[in-house]
């Protein structure tokens, strides 16, 4: 199957005939209110990734936008259903060796994945121990999800991304996350404005960024998390040259006290 066949065949999955939501977020993000989020996303996805090192990063959906742009891995890439990325694959599916990379952006890939829990179990396969697994996502526990619910289902339909995703709470995620074994180890709610689709109108309420996040820091409209993949039990194993190597200094040591002893007992 070529790629553009793959790509046909995984949108029906999300979206029938209107292609992938996924798509329908990248046309979002170049909106007015679209662009007040990313940018804040972007600061985070930057700052959650610039201390993360290894040799594989790999980003999942939104091919169009660099999430990974803030990271030094050498060999970034991105896969998605839609055009534009490195490798044409479902998320779901991931062609990928089981650990086989070190850090693994997921921006806004739960919320409008057809099965978010095997999303995070292809992304629990995939990490290296001690990965790194990035998340955006939006916060049911905002005006976000007011205006959500105030739409009703027909108008939330015909919106498209971001109104018909299905919002997921940060402690649900938490407890996703547990269940596979990762950790959280930072993460940022941010977007506290009320979601207008006027640039000005959002202008007048940037106050609320400031203030939001210091009086009712657990509302913003969308978060961004970092967990890592740990392995229990886990023990590094040196080289067996390595091995050898100490070993033969441990003996030579050892030889060399035990001929002084011998030549001050003579």
């Amino acid at each position: 199957m070529d790629r553009q066949s793959f790509a046909s065949n995984g949108a029906a999955k999300y979206n029938g005939a209107k292609g992938p939501r996924s798509a329908q977020l990248a046309d979002w993000f170049t909106t007015p209110q679209g662009r007040h989020v990313l940018a804040w996303e972007l600061a985070q996805f930057a700052s959650a990734t610039e201390d993360v090192f290894g040799f594989r990063a790999l980003q999942a959906g939104l091919p169009g936008i660099d999430f990974l742009a803030g990271n030094r891995i050498p060999f970034r890439f991105s896969v998605a259903i839609e055009p534009g990325a490195a490798l044409a694959a479902d998320p779901l599916q991931l062609p990928l060796a089981g650990q086989s990379v070190d850090l693994l952006v997921l921006p806004h890939a739960l919320e409008f994945s057809a099965d978010p829990h095997l999303v995070l179990r292809e992304a629990e396969r995939v990490l290296m121990p001690e990965g790194q697994l990035v998340i955006s996502g939006f916060n049911p526990l905002s005006l976000w999800r007011l205006r959500q619910m105030a739409m009703g289902e027909t108008r939330r339909t015909a919106a498209g991304a971001p109104w018909d995703g299905r919002f997921i709470g940060l402690p649900r995620l938490k407890e996703w996350l547990r269940l596979l074994g990762f950790e959280l180890n930072g993460g940022r709610f941010g977007c506290y404005a009320p979601p207008f689709a006027s640039p000005a109108w959002l202008q007048r309420f940037e106050f609320m960024e400031r203030a939001g996040a210091r009086w009712w820091p657990i509302m913003g409209g969308t978060y961004v998390v970092r967990a890592v993949k740990r392995v229990h039990g886990m023990r590094l194993i040196t080289p067996a040259w390595r091995r050898e190597r100490a070993r033969r200094r441990a003996l030579a040591a050892v030889s060399q006290r035990n001929g002084s002893a011998r030549h001050r007992h003579e």
